[in-house]
């Protein structure tokens, strides 16, 4: 039955998928109002801009070392958003991005329509400006241009002025340049490919309530050039509003969304937006630890000739919606058959992809092969391979039915919770049997030795002695449920009655991004044919 599933799926354009609902979080209440957040999954950095119709709006977020990069949801409404692409296949150097970069790659992008074409902008902290374009944003983007060459340049965001001249302004990371908390202003070539003017610093947070001023988002209104941006921290800082007659300043500025009495911790680092029905609106993020950074909607008010958000100011939850020519209710997808000839949008590798990692199969299964471990390896912070997803909301199980083929001792293969602490389950072959083990690890960023529980000893499902090695292999199904951060992980051999196992889990963000679940497959042998887990499918539910 799967096999003609996936005919069937591969006889379907892209486009054609069916209207995703998610289980689990859904912003919009169906009766013209919705709930924040409209994404409750780790977008950080989000930006936003209107193609040319004025009915279709395209977000893109920091992706980091994540791949594929750059992620593209469209949205008719602000408030439905599904994953239409991504922009990046692969970072450069690939000498260096091939092996994970926590937390390097792909630093808070901005996202333009310009003269026929969108554009995506965004600092690489260690290389420096990069950009890509396309006129179809669900589309092929070109290949990365080096617009600005160096160490230090992050949120970047050009501005096309009536004359056609482009600025650049950016923020500087500390880690790298040694400075930080100034906005410089620069002039581009007008096809925005190359810097033509030197760096103006038009704002300083140094030594006062703006530090951590960064993130900054370039527009212009009625005459008035406008810098947005975020200060005061990430988890508990506040959105700025700053404006000029001149792209260079100086600048007067104005805190213009902030916490308040709300629960909305750090409302900040976003984009404006204003619509073809003259509404205005700015998405933002709102950093919820573990579970990373996600999306909320505010309105903006221009009444007072500044863009006020919120409700006077404070971060609103529940609103009405934007107008427009829709209300199809749909959300980024989570779940997956593992039917169709591509990898699902919603999945991303932690560094770029290389064919060995894992691929689509025509039985309706994902495959992931086993990767091999450096020699002394102590925890999985070096895995590329592994395939990982956002957490779509505070509370949701995943359950997925899943092989374990092992060519060899000592292979293993199953269901993770990947952060800077992680743990997983999984299926290691041990001699002719397979144990079933629950795998820890704190700070593995800093190099600690995971821990081992073995919770079971399971018999091969079935024994192949007709291959030169034979591969031995256990079906299983395997659930994780997380609540208020928490993982608890359970099996089962019918996908009917589940058992309990481990220990119960804290789940922890990685490098700049939120915690993230998916598959895990690995092995010490150097010299051994690779096994691997073969993904029949997974479903995120409540």
């Amino acid at each position: 039955m799967k096999r003609l599933i996936y005919l069937a799926m591969a006889a379907l354009p892209l486009t054609a998928a069916a209207q995703y609902r998610s289980q689990v979080w859904s912003p919009d209440n169906g009766d013209g109002t919705y709930t924040n957040p409209v994404i409750n999954a780790d977008y950080s950095d989000p930006d936003v801009c209107v193609g040319p119709s004025g009915e279709d709006y395209y977000m893109t977020a920091s992706s980091f070392q994540c791949i594929p990069g750059l992620p593209i949801l469209h949205s008719r409404d602000l408030v439905n958003w599904q994953i239409v692409g991504h922009a990046v296949k692969e970072l450069e150097p690939k000498s260096v991005f091939d092996k994970p970069q926590h937390g390097g790659g792909i630093w808070a992008p901005s996202i333009r329509y310009h003269n026929g074409e969108y554009y995506i902008y965004w600092g690489d902290p260690d290389y420096g400006v990069m950009m890509v374009k396309t006129k179809d944003p669900a589309g092929e983007w070109s290949k990365p241009v080096c617009v600005i060459a160096g160490k230090g340049y992050i949120d970047t965001t050009p501005l096309w002025d009536d004359d056609g001249r482009c600025y650049l302004v950016n923020g500087w990371a500390n880690s790298r340049a040694k400075f930080a908390s100034v906005l410089t202003v620069r002039e581009l070539s007008a096809d925005g490919t190359r810097a033509i003017g030197q760096p103006v610093i038009v704002f300083d947070g140094n030594g006062n309530e703006n530090h951590t001023c960064e993130g900054p988002k370039f527009y212009k209104r009625d005459g008035w050039y406008w810098i947005l941006c975020p200060a005061g921290g990430v988890p508990t800082g506040f959105q700025l509003a700053m404006r000029s007659k001149s792209p260079y300043g100086p600048y007067e500025h104005r805190v213009v969304l902030a916490q308040g009495k709300t629960a909305v911790n750090g409302p900040h680092q976003g984009g404006w937006v204003h619509t073809k029905y003259g509404e205005d609106w700015f998405l933002h993020f709102q950093d919820k630890e573990a579970y990373g950074r996600v999306v909320h909607l505010q309105p903006v008010d221009w009444s007072n000739g500044w863009p006020v958000m919120g409700k006077k100011g404070q971060p609103v939850t529940t609103y009405k919606k934007p107008k427009s020519a829709t209300t199809t209710i749909v959300n980024p997808v989570e779940s997956d058959e593992f039917n169709a000839p591509t990898m699902g949008r919603q999945w991303q590798w932690h560094a770029n992809y290389d064919e060995k990692f894992g691929v689509p199969t025509a039985f309706g299964t994902f495959r992931i092969y086993t990767y091999k471990l450096s020699e002394g390896w102590k925890n999985f912070w070096e895995v590329p391979n592994l395939l990982l997803q956002k957490t779509p909301a505070d509370q949701f199980t995943v359950t997925t039915k899943l092989r374990m083929t092992s060519k060899a001792d000592g292979q293993f293969g199953g269901l993770i919770m990947m952060g800077l602490d992680y743990s997983a389950l999984v299926v290691r072959r041990q001699g002719q049997e397979f144990q079933l083990v629950q795998m820890t690890c704190k700070a593995a960023d800093k190099g600690r030795q995971q821990t081992e529980q073995v919770i079971a000893t399971l018999k091969p499902t079935v024994v192949d002695k007709t291959q030169y090695r034979p591969g031995i292999h256990e079906d299983i199904y395997m659930r994780l449920s997380v609540s208020d951060s928490k993982v608890r992980f359970a099996y089962s051999h019918d996908g009917k009655k589940f058992t309990a196992c481990g220990s119960e889990f804290q789940m922890k963000e990685g490098k700049w991004i939120g915690a993230k679940f998916g598959y895990i497959a690995a092995e010490t042998d150097a010299n051994a044919d690779r096994g691997w887990v073969e993904a029949d499918w997974i479903h995120v539910e409540k």
